[in-house]
Order: C-alpha cells, then structure tokens, then sequence
C-alpha cells in the first residue's frame, strides 16, 4: 500500500513536471500565452492552412468569426480568410480574396495591417497581368491600387515595395502605348502617332525607350511636314505657317531627348536631326546628365532563357524597368488625335471641323476646294476688280502669297522651293524605312566627328539596343 502512494506521488510530479516544460500558445497580436477558445480555433485554421486545406481553414475561422464576435482575434481571422483565398490561387480565388482584403480595410482602416490588405491587393492585378499587346485591364488596376497604398500610408514600411512594383507597371503600359504610336506611324496615320507618343513622354518619364519614343515623335513631326508640302489643297501662305509650327514641335522632341535624357542612345541621332532642321542644340545639365546615368545604372538586362521562353510567358517582362526615380503618382491629360489637329489649326490661326480634319482659312477670297473659281467676265459693269472678286483664283492666291510669304533671307526658316537640304528629311512612303528600333532611321548618319561633339553632352558609349523586341516593327 505504501509503495503504490509513492509511486502515485511520482506519477504526478512527473506530470506536474512535464506540464511546466510545455511551450506556451503565442498570441500574434499580444504576445500573451493563452488558451482560450477563440485562440485554439485560430490556431487550427493557421495550421490547416499551412498545410494547404484552404477551406478547412475558411471554415474554422468563419466559426470563429460567427462565435466570438468580441474575441481580439478577430481582425486576424477576417485578414486570415483572405489570405487562405490569395495562398490557394486561381482567377476565382483571387477575386475573392480582393473582396476579403477591400472588406477589412473597410472595417479595419486604421490597423497596420490595413497596407499589408492594400498591398496584396494590388499584388493580384500584378500577378494577373498579362504582356503589352494583351488585355492591359490588369495592368491599369494594379496601377491604381499600387498609387493608393502610396498615397494613403504615406508612413508604411511597404512603400518602397509598392513603388518599385508601379515602376514595373507602367514600364508594361509605356511599352503598349509605344506600340500603338508606332503601329499608327508605319501606316502614316500621323495625328494618331503624336497623340499615342506624346501621351506616353508625358505620362511615364522613367520608360527605359523613353528617348526612342521621343525620336518617333520628332520623326512623326517631320513626316507630317512632308505631307503638308504635298498638300495641292492649302495656299502657300498657309503651308509655310504649318511647316514652321510641325518644326518647332519636332525640335521640342529632339531637343527633350538632349536635355533630359542626355546619356541614352538617340541624344546623338537627336543631335543631328536638330542640325538638320537648322534648329538650336540644347546643352543638359550636369544634374540631369547625373540623374539619367543612375536610371540606366538601376535597369536590369533580361536573361538568355527568360529571352528565349519569352514568347512562351503570359506575364509581360519586366527587367527594364527602372530601380531609380519617382514613378508618375497623377496622370498627364491624354492627348487625342483631333486635339492635335485642333492645336495645329490654332497655331496657324485655322479651324477644325468635328472630326477633328484640319481647315485651312482662304487668303484674299481665293475659293474653296469644292467653290468654282469666280470669272471676270461675269463682274458687273462698272465695278472695279478686287481681289478674290474678279481676278482668276490662281492669280489672286498667287498675289496673296506673294504678299505674306515668310522672309526666304531668314537661316532658320524653311523654304520648300530652294534646292534640296542634305541633312533634310526623306519622303517616308514606305513602312520598311524604319530601323530595327522602331523609330525612323536617321537621314544622318552618325559620324565619329559628331559623337565626338557630343562628347560633352553625353559621356556614355553607344549601348546595345533593347533585345529582340525592337526588331519585330510589330
């Protein structure tokens, strides 16, 4: 009998014993051992899910949610379903899980872990997106959701995440944008180009072609030039106006490339079209010589199988995007191909109809393209012949270009009837003009006299172009 109560005494000191050494529950949010219901129905559904039985998890926590509406745990269980339906993937459950996330920033806005919910759900429209020619829904939504973690905690330790992801975002959108302007210049359809372009070099400033979309638009301005020389429907007066507007714009692209983009590869052929165009050459600043270096330092170069498994990939690449600067936080104004016909026609003191085609004002009353030309036999008697009454429409624009023709004696000013200029511009009637990069081969070839000229511009060598993409003008 004695024996059996000090072996009874040794069994539960030794239970005693082992209940002392069992680890503690840890609570995640206070850091308190605890034991409560709420707290073990928890820890089942975390480690349900860490073994991958989402709905068991879902489950559990729901329970929890449902039971212990007061529990403490509670704004971890609401981020705990979400996060079941973002671990367990597919379209479906991430859709899901953006509801999850949305709907705990709603009832929970002021926790921490509100940006790590804002965060994930931007994550899911970056995992979704899809290459530049594609569907860009994904893309424009993870855009907007990464913009409004940064905007709304300013103070998260998450910033610096979201911001690196934007950049990569719109260097998916620059690309597409890129794209289409360029698909618009092969087929000669310029307004649609500028607008495209020009949208794109306001918008996103960090796009590693950034100096290659502002040589399209130049070469766009030029090849609109062209068109309005050929143009038998505008008087001279009129063309000569259009010319001179279309080259200040072209030297305002190429002289952007020169001024902020002064280390990548077009600063020299955007040097030479500027001499070209008889235009001033801007000279950059050390800053933005400085700047420009460490945003083609920070891009990474994509490697031999993700170039060769490319075409295979339903997500876009992503390597050149920049690592420095500031991504755009507000969008530009989009500029449309109407609004650049309409600010064409203004600058020339023109109008434009509502589809956005150019109208050229008459000089001197010479006719319409669908007005006859009026006669001089059929003035009354009496009267005396004026201008764009009684002399013959050919005769009266003719005087009135005469009148108003821009000073020819000015080396600044274009003249279409002089002997051809060498470093001007050659036609562009055919698609297959363009260089492997997409903009237009340069009419000036890029001497070593001229790069070294540029030498004090731009201290970088001539870099490889951007991979197999720039080949395919498609």
């Amino acid at each position: 009998m004695r024996r059996r109560l000090i072996l009874g005494v040794l069994i539960v000191g030794l239970a005693l014993l082992l209940g002392c050494t069992n680890k503690k529950v840890n609570n995640p949010l206070a850091n308190v051992g605890s034991k409560q219901p709420d707290k073990v129905l928890f820890d089942r559904a975390m480690d349900a899910m860490k073994h991958n039985r989402f709905d068991v998890s879902r489950m559990t926590l729901q329970t929890l949610i449902n039971t212990y509406p007061d529990s403490e745990f509670i704004a971890r269980a609401k981020l705990a379903v979400a996060d079941s339906w973002y671990a367990e993937g597919g379209s479906t459950a991430l859709q899901q899980a953006e509801i999850e996330y949305k709907d705990f920033k709603t009832f929970f806005p002021n926790m921490p872990e509100a940006a790590e919910a804002q965060l994930k759900v931007a994550n899911i429209h970056y995992q979704e997106m899809e290459k530049p020619d594609r569907d860009y829904t994904h893309a424009m939504r993870a855009e907007e959701e990464y913009r409004a973690l940064i905007q709304e905690y300013p103070d998260s330790k998450l910033v610096p995440q979201a911001k690196q992801r934007l950049r990569e975002v719109q260097e998916v959108l620059a690309e597409r944008e890129f794209e289409i302007g360029r698909f618009y210049y092969l087929r000669q359809t310029y307004a649609a180009a500028i607008a495209r372009l020009k949208t794109l070099v306001d918008r996103y400033p960090l796009y590693s072609g950034a100096d290659d979309a502002l040589f399209l638009l130049g070469r766009t301005y030029e090849a609109e030039i062209e068109t309005v020389r050929k143009n038998p429907r505008a008087t001279e007066v009129i063309k000569g106006k259009m010319i001179e507007e279309l080259t200040r714009e072209a030297a305002a692209a190429y002289g952007r490339i020169i001024t902020r983009y002064p280390a990548m590869d077009r600063a020299v052929d955007a040097k030479a079209r500027l001499e070209g165009l008889h235009q001033p050459v801007p000279r950059p600043t050390r800053r933005a010589l400085e700047e420009n270096e460490k945003e083609i330092a920070s891009r990474q170069q994509p490697t031999m199988m993700s170039t060769m498994f490319s075409g295979l990939e339903k997500h876009p690449d992503v390597s050149h995007a920049a690592h420095h600067g500031e991504p755009t936080m507000v969008d530009s104004e989009t500029v449309t191909a109407p609004g650049v016909a309409r600010d064409l026609a203004r600058a020339v003191g023109g109008g434009s109809d509502g589809n956005g085609k150019l109208s050229v004002t008459t000089i001197s009353g010479a006719p319409t393209p669908n007005e006859a030309a009026p006669r001089s036999d059929n003035a009354p008697a009496g009267d005396t012949a004026t201008p764009g009454q009684n002399q013959p429409a050919s005769q009266n624009a003719t005087s009135a270009a005469a009148e108003l023709k821009p000073n020819v004696a000015d080396p600044n000013e274009l003249k279409p009837n002089v002997e051809p200029d060498p470093n001007a511009l050659p036609p562009l009637q055919q698609s297959n003009q363009l260089d492997s990069s997409g903009a237009g081969s340069s009419s000036v070839s890029s001497s070593s006299s001229q790069k070294e000229e540029m030498a004090d511009i731009s201290t970088s060598k001539k870099k490889k172009k951007k991979g197999i993409k720039k080949i395919n003008p498609f």
